[in-house]
């Protein structure tokens, strides 16, 4: 679960990380309030889940009175636009009023999890304030990385090996240290995946701040966090995503024209590469779990049915706890209470298959079996065809 940069600075305090002063505004007749107990400079920033708010006009330093006030009008209610977004953009419902601060160095700073080494990578880099993605590729020798054992914690080497590859001065590594402490602290005792600052700043004190923060934490740890679990934003939920949670169905919409119904997560993501692999690419991930109902069937048409960019249906089913003769009659149901209209290819291994291809082939219906995945590839490039 992703949260907002607001949100994220609020866990940042309890943590002991510093962070600017800021305040949050919902109510564009509350901006010229708010600006009024602000001191100059101040950074509007607007609160949205994607990265990239500054390339598409989503962050503003503002100077004067005057121009904070015209800042925050021109984000609050905008269509933000970023790579993240996609070309539809975001709405922009909330804005933050951050403190600016004098600086001397960006820096970048990060946490995730290394799923191939089973551990924890902390990424830094002098560069900070870019995309990570650019220094990357053009300095990567400018990237810092330090993988830590969760079960060992924080050791001082791997910390004096970030201070190093920052070429920190002495007068910040102390504050340096203690931040990267808390905030692997805060990393752990929250359950993330990722925790991003860029930038870091070493401000003209010497002291380190966070003047970003984004926080994503893991969505199965989420009975233990009740108060992170409330700081969930339902407004920036992608609509058909929603209604599958609320039907107890696992779906990540997709961009492509094949939809595609799926019983069991391995079989969705072989289903997927199939797809491609036919010329065409999916709209969907959707799993419908190894004892789907045929009202679970039916719900999964409807969502897939509701995204305008999908041509076809693919339905890749493996009959062991549920029976093909079961879901067959669950689809032909599923079909005419929704009316249905799109080609469907229905590719069923397993328990009483042949009594399920039966039921299909006299349903009446477009449904076209499929003798196996080579024979289910070459009808979904006819069907976009």
């Amino acid at each position: 679960m992703k949260i907002h940069e607001y949100q994220a600075k609020e866990l940042f305090r309890q943590a002991g990380i510093p962070v600017p002063d800021g305040q949050v505004c919902y109510d564009r007749e509350k901006i010229p309030s708010l600006i009024a107990n602000l001191n100059m400079p101040v950074a509007i920033k607007a609160q949205v889940l994607a990265g990239g708010r500054g390339k598409g006009g989503g962050v503003i330093l503002a100077h004067t009175t005057k121009e904070a006030q015209a800042a925050a009008e021109k984000i609050l209610g905008m269509q933000l636009v970023t790579l993240q977004t996609g070309e539809e953009g975001t709405a922009v419902k909330t804005i933050l009023f951050e403190q600016g601060i004098q600086l001397k160095k960006e820096l970048y700073l990060s946490m995730l999890i290394d799923r191939e080494q089973a551990d924890i990578v902390i990424i830094a880099s002098r560069d900070g304030g870019m995309d990570i993605e650019t220094v990357a590729s053009k300095t990567p020798e400018r990237i810092i990385t330090v993988h830590v054992n969760p079960l060992l914690g924080l050791q001082s080497y791997q910390l004096r090996k970030l201070i190093f590859g920052l070429e920190l001065d002495p007068a910040v590594t102390k504050s340096f240290a203690t931040l990267v402490k808390k905030l692997f602290t805060l990393f752990l005792n929250s359950d993330c995946s990722l925790v991003e600052i860029n930038p870091l700043a070493i401000t003209v004190e010497d002291t380190v701040m966070a003047l970003d923060a984004k926080m994503e934490i893991d969505s199965n740890s989420l009975f233990r966090h009740p108060d992170i679990t409330a700081m969930h934003d339902s407004s920036e939920d992608d609509a058909l995503e929603a209604a599958a949670a609320a039907h107890g169905l696992n779906y990540i919409r997709l961009g492509g024209t094949i939809g595609s119904m799926v019983n069991g997560a391995g079989l969705a993501m072989a289903t997927m590469d199939l797809i491609k692999q036919a010329g065409v690419e999916p709209a969907n991930f959707l799993d419908v779990g190894g004892g789907a109902s045929a009202e679970m069937v039916e719900n999964g048409f409807r969502i897939i049915l509701s995204d305008p960019n999908v041509r076809g249906i693919f339905i890749n089913i493996f009959g062991g706890i549920l029976r093909c003769d079961i879901l067959a009659q669950g689809v032909v149901t599923a079909a005419r209470k929704v009316g249905l209209s799109l080609p469907v290819v229905v590719r069923m291994e397993g328990t009483n298959m042949e009594e399920g291809r039966e039921i299909l082939a006299q349903s009446g219906l477009d449904l076209t079996n499929a003798t196996d995945l080579n024979h289910a590839a070459s009808l979904l490039t006819e069907m976009v065809q």
